[in-house]
C-alpha cells in the first residue's frame, strides 16, 4: 500500500498541473470503490478552479474555490494510481484504461485514477470541516510537523504493550508510517521492532521520532518506493528501494553490525530486523 512518502510525491507531482485550472468535466466509470462515490457532490465540482492539492495522512485533498469551498478526497487503497496525462483542450480523449474508474478533465490535463482492486475511494468535504469529516477526524498528528518528537512518542507509548513498529503503524497516533517506513525506522533506531511499547526510554523515544523523519525525507527526496503497483503521477517509479536497509533484506547482512536480517510475521504483515544491533 502507497504510503506516506508515495502518497506526497503524488501530491507533488499533481500540484503544478492542476492548481489554477479548471475542471470541465468529470466522468464517474463506476459508482463505488471501497465506499460508495458520492456523484451528485463530485459533479457539483464542475466548473470550479482547483485552488490547492495537499495531503493528510494517506489522503490527497484537491481543493477548489467557490462556496464553502469543496474538496475532492482521494485515497489511492493498496493498488491505486492518480495519473495526469497532459493533452490538447479540444482533441479527442482517450478511451479509458484498465481499471480506470473515474477521471477529471482540466481542459490540457486529464486526471485519471485506476485500482485494479478497488481499495481507493472518491469523496467530498468542505475546507472549513474537514477536521470532522469521517476520513480524517481520528487521524493522530503528521510526522514531518511540529509536535511530533521523542516526548510524544514517549507520552503516547507508555503502559503500552503493543509492539513498537504496531505502534508507529497506528493511524490514531501518528499518520502515514506504514510497514515498509516502520520497519526501516526501528533499524535506523536500533530498536527491535517487536519489543513493547512500554519499554522504550526517553532516549529510544527520541532517536526512533528522529529516525521517522529521517527515512520518511529520504523517501519523499527519492519519489518513494516501487515494488508492485505504485507510480507517481507520470508512471515513474520511485528509487527509495536502492537505500532501504532491512525490508525484504531477509538473510542478507545487516550494513551496520554484518549480522544476519531476519523477517518475522506479525498480523499478516512481515516485519525485518536485525537481532545483532536491534534492542
Amino acid at each position: 500500500m502507497p504510503e506516506l512518502p508515495e502518497v506526497e510525491t503524488v501530491r507533488a507531482g499533481a500540484e503544478p498541473h492542476l492548481v489554477g485550472r479548471r475542471l470541465r468535466e468529470v466522468t464517474l466509470l463506476r459508482p463505488d470503490l471501497r465506499w460508495p462515490i458520492p456523484a451528485a457532490a463530485v459533479q457539483d465540482l464542475t466548473g470550479r478552479r482547483c485552488t490547492a492539492v495537499r495531503r493528510r495522512s494517506k489522503y490527497l485533498l484537491l481543493h477548489f474555490d467557490g462556496p464553502s469551498e469543496p474538496v475532492a478526497l482521494v485515497h489511492l487503497g493498496m493498488t491505486g494510481r492518480l495519473l495526469v496525462d497532459v493533452v490538447k483542450p479540444r482533441e479527442e480523449r482517450p478511451e479509458p484504461r484498465l481499471h480506470e474508474h473515474w477521471r477529471m478533465d482540466f481542459g490540457d490535463r486529464l486526471v485519471r485514477f485506476l485500482d485494479p482492486r478497488r481499495f481507493g475511494a472518491l469523496d467530498v468535504g468542505f475546507a472549513a470541516h474537514l477536521a470532522q469529516h469521517p476520513f480524517l477526524a481520528k487521524l493522530g498528528p503528521e510526522p514531518l510537523e511540529p509536535g511530533f518528537d521523542g516526548a510524544f512518542l514517549h507520552r503516547v507509548s507508555r503502559r503500552r504493550k503493543v509492539a513498537v513498529k504496531t505502534l508507529l503503524m497506528d493511524a490514531h497516533v501518528l499518520v502515514g508510517v506504514g510497514n515498509i517506513y516502520a520497519s526501516e525506522a526501528c533499524w535506523r533506531a536500533q530498536v527491535r521492532p517487536r519489543r513493547a511499547a512500554g519499554s522504550l526510554s526517553h532516549a529510544e523515544c527520541a532517536a526512533l521520532a528522529e529516525a521517522v523523519r529521517s527515512v520518511l525525507t529520504a523517501a519523499i527526496a527519492a519519489g518513494g518506493t516501487s515494488f508492485r503497483d505504485y507510480v507517481g503521477v507520470a508512471e515513474d517509479a520511485g528509487f527509495f528501494a536502492r537505500e532501504l536497509a532491512v525490508y525484504e533484506r531477509q538473510g542478507e547482512a545487516c550494513r551496520r553490525c554484518g549480522g544476519v536480517l531476519r523477517r518475522t510475521t506479525d498480523g499478516g504483515r512481515s516485519t525485518y530486523w536485525c537481532a545483532g544491533c536491534q534492542r
